[in-house]
């Protein structure tokens, strides 16, 4: 609807609306892209020799790997556990079923120093399990997998948030149309559940990756901190600038906004392929070809 053909009542003056947009504008130029701009002024402010010894030293590169590690194994756990729950809660119905969502939402809503001290409260020496865990030669606190479980906890909503609400929307009729036409379980999931989601799944992967290599509070809890050994990147910014290492921290935090970017670039393009048009004959054609083979 054009602006000549809105209600009055719609219609803002020129100047609000100019008003609101500047105010818009003005405060993500502040919040936002001065920080980011400053951070990689200050990371190459003193050379490229400066800033690559910075990223390639033995610390950093332990950090670096150690981030992109943990983000390795908690992505695809969280698309397991994402999706096997947003199936369960859209497809079934069963006792506790409220109390799973809400223990998914969780996370949201604990600190993350909190989620961290009641890991310490659990595996810690003198926690819960600290005995067992000593008279078996086993370190959970202060150790990499501290820091995977950290890193689980926090990100363990993201796919699951996003498929819940994508796939109450969309309904069972297409699976339930495949399990007349002599479909299984796994042809189901593959031919009709997942072709359907597969947006929604890559959206809510993005979001889950991006918040495992950013994470700090939880693992600043349970990583001990340690340089080398259970430092992940944003840790080993800290200690940098802790230590008035400016440059070396800025070089490495520009390297987490830069994978910040790239997450920001793909989750783009994701909302672009969702929602780009798809063709009447594309539509009209696709529950035929997705049954086909079922029904063979």
């Amino acid at each position: 609807m054009s602006a000549a053909h809105r209600p009055d009542h719609l219609n803002e003056p020129r100047w609000v609306r100019g008003l609101l947009l500047t105010i818009g504008l003005g405060f993500l130029g502040l919040f936002l892209v001065v920080p980011l701009a400053a951070v990689f002024v200050q990371a190459f402010a003193r050379g490229w020799e400066l800033y690559l010894a910075s990223i390639t030293e033995p610390d950093a590169v332990s950090a670096i790997r150690l981030t992109l590690l943990v983000a390795a194994i908690a992505l695809p756990v969280n698309l397991v556990f994402g999706l096997a729950a947003a199936w369960a809660i859209t497809r079934f119905n069963f006792r506790g079923k409220q109390f799973l969502i809400t223990l998914i939402d969780l996370p949201f809503s604990v600190s993350p120093v909190v989620a961290g001290l009641v890991f310490i409260l659990l595996f810690g020496s003198q926690g819960w399990f600290g005995e067992w865990l000593k008279a078996n030669d086993l370190r959970i606190v202060y150790a990499v997998p501290g820091v995977i479980l950290a890193t689980l906890f926090v990100t363990v909503p993201f796919v699951a948030r996003e498929l819940i609400p994508l796939m109450q929307a969309q309904g069972s009729d297409e699976e339930l149309a495949a399990l007349t036409l002599g479909a299984n379980g796994w042809q189901i999931f593959w031919r009709v559940t997942l072709p359907n989601i597969k947006w929604g799944l890559l959206y809510g992967a993005i979001l889950a990756n991006a918040r495992a290599m950013g994470e700090f509070g939880a693992v600043s809890v349970v990583s001990g901190q340690v340089r080398g050994l259970t430092n992940t990147m944003t840790l080993h910014v800290e200690i940098l600038y802790n230590e008035y290492m400016f440059s070396a921290a800025f070089a490495v935090a520009s390297l987490l906004a830069l994978l910040a970017l790239v997450t920001l670039a793909a989750k783009n393009v994701i909302e672009w392929l969702n929602h780009r048009p798809i063709a009447a004959d594309a539509l009209l054609e696709r529950p035929a070809a997705a049954l086909q083979p079922v029904a063979a």
